[in-house]
């Protein structure tokens, strides 16, 4: 017991590597006040344009959809940051993961506003158009309010998943909490700078899970 208590929950060594650790953290919550606004504003895009009536508009955007839904994101975060040069396309390790996981994360959020936008009974948006209002007066004013406020549990529940994502720029040496809870373990030779990271994320994450659980209880009445 105490070998264990040593390796993973060592006061001396999770004091020593707090530093290294709160830096990657300042990186891991500059990489999500980037990636989840361009991935809400990507998925409204989504959502708005696989709904068009068109044909032309409303099946590509629905192909693109599943495709990045469909494509695990390490996966495509590796072709992004290691495929792309191939064709001349070099980027830095942050661009790289901010792109990536904005492709990943519109296609959700898309799917989650859609369900949103047709949650909202059609009569809604026919009674705002007899009044005079444009189709995108109508979109801004009666129809997305009520449908983000549908989908409120299912959006902050995906983005509890983008910040947990995050840990995946490790793969490509992003200096991520992980990334640097990882080198410390490897200084040190010792799990508790992983055990702090974990910590860290979970009082990070803790409190938006259990809101999400109360407004899903609250729906459920």
């Amino acid at each position: 017991m105490d070998q264990l208590l040593d390796q993973f929950f060592n006061l001396e060594i999770m004091a020593a590597a707090w530093p290294t650790i709160l830096r990657g953290l300042g990186m891991t919550l500059l990489l999500c006040l980037l990636v989840i606004p361009l991935g809400v504003i990507g998925g409204l895009a989504a959502a708005l344009t696989s709904l068009s009536p068109r044909r032309w508009v409303r099946w590509p955007a629905i192909a693109l959809v599943d495709l990045f839904r469909a494509i695990p994101p390490l996966v495509l975060l590796i072709f992004v940051y290691a495929g792309l040069p191939f064709a001349g396309i070099r980027m830095s390790p942050f661009v790289a993961v901010a792109i990536a996981f904005m492709l990943n994360n519109s296609a959700y959020y898309g799917e989650v506003l859609r369900a949103g936008i047709l949650s909202v009974p059609r009569g809604q948006a026919e009674a705002a158009r007899s009044t005079g209002m444009t189709h995108a007066q109508t979109m801004r004013a009666v129809v997305l309010p009520q449908g983000v406020r549908n989908v409120l549990p299912d959006l902050i529940s995906n983005t509890v998943e983008v910040v947990k994502l995050t840990s995946l720029a490790s793969v490509v040496s992003l200096g991520e909490m992980l990334h640097a809870a990882n080198l410390a373990r490897s200084v040190t030779y010792n799990a508790s700078p992983i055990t702090m990271a974990a910590l860290v994320y979970l009082i990070l994450l803790w409190p938006a899970v259990r809101l999400v659980s109360r407004w899903q209880r609250r729906i459920a009445v």
